[in-house]
């Protein structure tokens, strides 16, 4: 394999990689009010995190968690579609301040929609800049991984 047709490869393996985007791990985001409620656990598994990190995002105030007559936590649709969102901001990189800001926004109304647009703005354009720069790095790898399965050129 030529370097040039290596590095296009590797480029096409960083920007489109196997698998892609899955729109299932966004579907919750929608997901439509039912009367199914989580505990705590189930909610947890659901979401890919801990226990400790939804009554983390409770205590910060992030998030509501409606309670059932026992005191028992209990997950809602609305509940769930929240922390959707909050744990994909913060696997992305977004601080709690600015989860903080963002909630308070969608808290206070219709009316903080330009400012809540701006910070998801604002976010996007990091995160699109960060993309661009994994994707330099995992086109790197892809081209050394090929380099080194082809082994040495005479």
């Amino acid at each position: 394999m030529t370097n040039d047709r290596a590095l296009a490869d590797a480029l096409r393996l960083a920007v489109d990689p196997p698998g892609g985007v899955n729109v299932d791990a966004l579907r919750e985001l929608t997901r439509a009010d039912s009367e199914e409620d989580w505990d705590i656990s189930a909610a947890a598994e659901h979401l890919g995190v801990s226990p400790h990190t939804l009554r983390y995002y409770e205590r910060a105030d992030l998030v509501v968690i409606p309670r059932d007559q026992a005191g028992h936590r209990r997950f809602d649709a609305p509940t769930v579609r929240r922390l959707v969102f909050l744990t994909r901001m913060r696997a992305s990189g977004m601080p709690i301040a600015d989860l903080r800001r963002y909630v308070d926004l969608v808290d206070a109304g219709a009316d903080t929609i330009p400012d809540r647009l701006d910070l998801l703005l604002e976010h996007r354009d990091t995160l699109r800049s960060q993309i661009a720069q994994l994707q330099l790095a995992l086109a790197a790898t892809e081209y050394k991984l090929a380099t080194y399965q082809e082994g040495p050129q005479p």
